[in-house]
């Protein structure tokens, strides 16, 4: 089979669908000797390694702007489908939300949520909303859509009103290189890196509203009078530059809360230090009130961290009894578990066991397994 994938994302490693794409795209040609992947891009690639099966082909929108959101639409459109039917592609994949409203080729298109359908914070200005309402036509015209998690699909089925046999779930996984640290000198100097302490508790995963880290912050109150400064909460990665509705500034709450001296701020992390980072935390807490998959809760479970998080949308499936799962507005009983888990080494341990068999559910071999069965039924 000749696929062509929408590559748009490929060189842009730090959003969701260019992560898909890295880990997706080797896993498939591992998974099929008989498969050809032709990438499919709007401007030349970054890096183009020489992979058996694997080719690579630029076709830019004739804009004067090629990374402008006109641009991408018109790629999505019409330059992505043209090129298919060029390349004699026999399937299509668009990986995220953003499929051709007329096909040239039986398309497979990647939903990983539908935030700005669901979330009325989400939903942006008119431009924004009239995208979303094309995408979402488009989503009608693909053969199949894969969804990141049964919550996923739920909404899926709900706001595009599509036939429940064209939604298919297919799982992601958390990257192979998220596992326990070879020994312990790579958490010290992880900890000397970043300027953290001994012991901590770890939060990762993005500042806007759905990520609820003002309940966090909330839930520190009981923290930090019961723990004092033996377990400082670390807000990792950027924090806003300036504060918005969308995204509260952690800062600026913690400090009406009075637990700001409870609260460290390093920064941006080095994404080949995540691992070490999940590694490096007494307990990862994911207090997030939306997810289309919730990639961080599985990430720190593979890297050795036992896990709280909340009863939101998809979280459930990947945590299953591997986490402390907590309603999300719950702030006082977010704080317990946290409590339990800095204090109370065997419930650590056990949490930490928990993890490790949980996270073997997910595997990109069995992403990649799910796609190709979904790629074969799409061009019956």
């Amino acid at each position: 089979m000749n696929v062509a994938i929408n590559a748009w994302f490929w060189d842009n490693p730090s959003v969701g669908s260019g992560q898909y794409l890295k880990y997706l795209v080797p896993a498939l040609l591992r998974a099929d000797d008989s498969l050809e992947i032709t990438l499919v891009s709007p401007k030349p690639f970054a890096a183009a390694p020489s992979t058996p099966r694997l080719s690579y082909h630029v076709a830019s929108p004739p804009l004067p702007n090629p990374a402008s959101n006109l641009a991408k639409v018109w790629f999505e459109q019409i330059t992505f489908p043209r090129a298919c039917r060029k390349l004699g592609a026999e399937l299509a994949h668009v990986p995220y939300f953003g499929s051709p409203l007329s096909p040239t080729v039986p398309t497979v298109v990647t939903i990983h949520d539908l935030i700005p359908m669901v979330l009325p914070a989400y939903r942006g200005n008119w431009r924004v909303r009239l995208y979303t309402s094309l995408v979402a036509a488009a989503a009608s015209q693909a053969k199949l859509v894969l969804a990141d998690s049964q919550a996923s699909q739920r909404d899926i089925l709900a706001k595009l009103r599509l036939p429940a046999e064209r939604v298919r779930v297919v799982y992601l996984a958390p990257a192979p290189h998220y596992r326990p640290p070879q020994n312990w000198q790579q958490i010290v100097d992880i900890k000397k890196k970043y300027g953290l302490p001994d012991d901590f508790v770890l939060y990762l995963g993005g500042y806007d509203v759905r990520k609820n880290v003002s309940a966090l912050l909330h839930a520190y109150t009981w923290v930090g009078h019961t723990l004092q400064d033996a377990f400082p909460l670390v807000l990792a990665g950027k924090l806003p530059a300036r504060e918005t509705p969308l995204f509260p500034d952690p800062r600026r709450i913690a400090r009406e809360l009075d637990v700001e001296q409870y609260v460290l701020t390093p920064g941006w992390i080095a994404e080949e230090d995540l691992p070490l980072l999940y590694a490096a935390a007494t307990v990862f807490v994911y207090p997030s009130r939306y997810e289309g998959f919730g990639l961080p809760v599985l990430e720190a479970m593979a890297c050795g961290t036992p896990v709280v998080t909340t009863t939101a949308a998809s979280i459930p499936e990947l945590a299953g009894p591997a986490a402390f799962q907590i309603d999300p507005d719950d702030t006082k009983h977010m704080a317990a578990p946290i409590i339990r888990l800095c204090t109370e080494e065997n419930s650590n341990d056990e949490l930490v066991e928990r993890g490790f068999a949980q996270v073997e559910k997910f595997t990109w071999e069995k992403t990649a397994a799910e796609t190709l069965r979904a790629y074969r039924e799409a061009v019956l």
